[in-house]
């Protein structure tokens, strides 16, 4: 039995027996509220509970899907029900407590906090973001090395050849990369984004240092950079290639295209933001200015998940002069706040034309790119995403990319992207010079 097996923090929550004891407890709790004696439960206070979480439940759905809007798509019908279960849990709490004692009240507010846990639960299972505990605390465990600062000798490929043609690990290489944060500032947009994650190889810690290609990665919306180092394991998947390669890997440099948990950028120039200019000017940039990294559009690539995903389809088709290549995890069609007609009027001041001309659907209609390597994935059972994938695919082939799609098992869900990304690092790699 592994270490990580004793360890709680590495308990699987989202699958084995941990979410389904976590649900037995909560129907228990959630059942022991709703049943009580005496008429004046079931005449008053019960009947009471139940309208006051149905319209609780409801003024939230209409409160975040029409007023608030921080989703293009909505909130999710199963993320809807499991806060509705919550709502009803605390609700018939509340209605229990004036008649009893502290210790009544004590059990009550104990089972209200069971049903809220069980419903925590069950959106996490559907979306599979913490899958241990070691995740779901990771703001508060998780260790960051320092940016290594200064240049060294690097080492030269020869014209023909790739780098892991040419490349033998030093001895006493590290095992494992590091994983550095740094503020990445919109010095030309003046886009205000949150800290980078910086993910460096073993073999970037060698003197002479190979010239790495780099992969810019996204989040989606609700979303940070930290998503794809806690939720997404992209470490740990690189680290893996690593070790089959002497210490060679691609550079991940995870940004922040969308400024706040809940932004939307577009991740266009637009009256929103100028994130494209981010993207396309700053990020690079910065990158040149503090890492020593292969250079050129050929050994530089963007991907992304959900709304990241968007964001790298864009990118490569606004900006193929930096990034020759991008991977798209469970993208949308087109960039959007919620509809075409409020994107094109929020964005863009009602000009569909300026919208039309940066729509990545739109650009790849009537321009060509056949040095461009692109990968889209989808999970299996994404019956929202599936489809739009679909729709980009085949606009990229038309366009003359070198286009894959790829189904993984799953649906919009950690599980998917982190399998989108884990299945295409030997792809980045070779599309970026690293291997043959």
């Amino acid at each position: 039995m592994t270490i990580a097996a004793w360890n709680p923090l590495d308990w699987r929550i989202t699958a084995g027996v941990i979410p389904y004891l976590v649900l037995a407890v909560g129907c228990a709790a959630l059942l022991g509220l709703a049943v009580a004696r005496g008429r004046g439960w079931w005449t008053r206070r019960f009947p009471c509970a139940v309208v006051l979480a149905a319209a609780l439940s409801v003024l939230l759905k209409y409160a975040v899907d029409d007023w608030w809007q921080p989703l293009p798509d909505g909130l999710p019908r199963p993320t809807l029900y499991w806060i509705s279960v919550a709502i009803l849990g605390v609700c018939l709490a509340a209605f229990r407590m004036p008649p009893l004692r502290w210790r009544g009240r004590a059990l009550a507010a104990l089972a209200a906090a069971l049903v809220v846990l069980m419903s925590s639960s069950q959106i996490n299972r559907e979306f599979d973001q913490y899958p241990t505990l070691r995740v779901l605390l990771a703001p508060w465990l998780e260790k960051t090395d320092a940016l290594p600062a200064g240049r060294v000798r690097t080492v030269e490929v020869p014209p023909g050849k790739v780098l892991s043609e040419v490349w033998q690990a030093p001895p006493g290489l590290p095992a494992k990369g590091t994983v550095s944060t740094a503020p990445l500032p919109g010095v030309k947009s003046g886009f205000k984004a949150r800290d980078a994650y910086v993910y460096l190889p073993p073999a970037y810690q060698a003197d002479p240092r190979p010239l790495l290609p780099v992969l810019v990665l996204m989040a989606g919306q609700p979303g940070s950079p930290a998503d794809w180092v806690n939720s997404g394991g992209m470490p740990e998947l690189m680290d893996e290639f690593a070790a089959g390669h002497q210490g060679l890997a691609p550079i991940v440099v995870v940004v922040d295209q969308i400024g706040s948990q809940w932004g939307n950028s577009l991740c266009m120039n637009s009256r929103i933001a100028q994130a494209q200019t981010y993207l396309a000017e700053d990020v690079p940039d910065w990158i040149r200015t503090h890492l020593q990294t292969a250079t050129g559009r050929t050994a530089t690539s963007i991907g992304g998940l959900s709304l990241g995903g968007t964001c790298a389809l864009q990118l490569g088709v606004n900006a193929p002069q930096v990034y020759g290549s991008f991977l798209d995890i469970s993208g949308q069609q087109e960039p959007t706040l919620g509809s075409r007609e409020k994107t094109v009027d929020e964005a863009f001041g009602g000009d569909e034309a300026a919208f039309l001309a940066v729509d990545p659907v739109h650009v790849m209609a009537r321009q060509k790119f056949p040095d461009t390597a692109a990968t889209f994935v989808v999970g299996a059972s994404d019956g929202e995403y599936g489809p739009q994938q679909k729709v980009v695919h085949q606009a990229a082939v038309a366009a003359g990319m070198k286009a894959r799609a790829l189904t993984v098992p799953g649906g919009h869900d950690w599980g998917t992207f982190r399998a989108g990304l884990g299945t295409n690092v030997p792809w980045l790699a070779q599309t970026t010079g690293l291997i043959r």
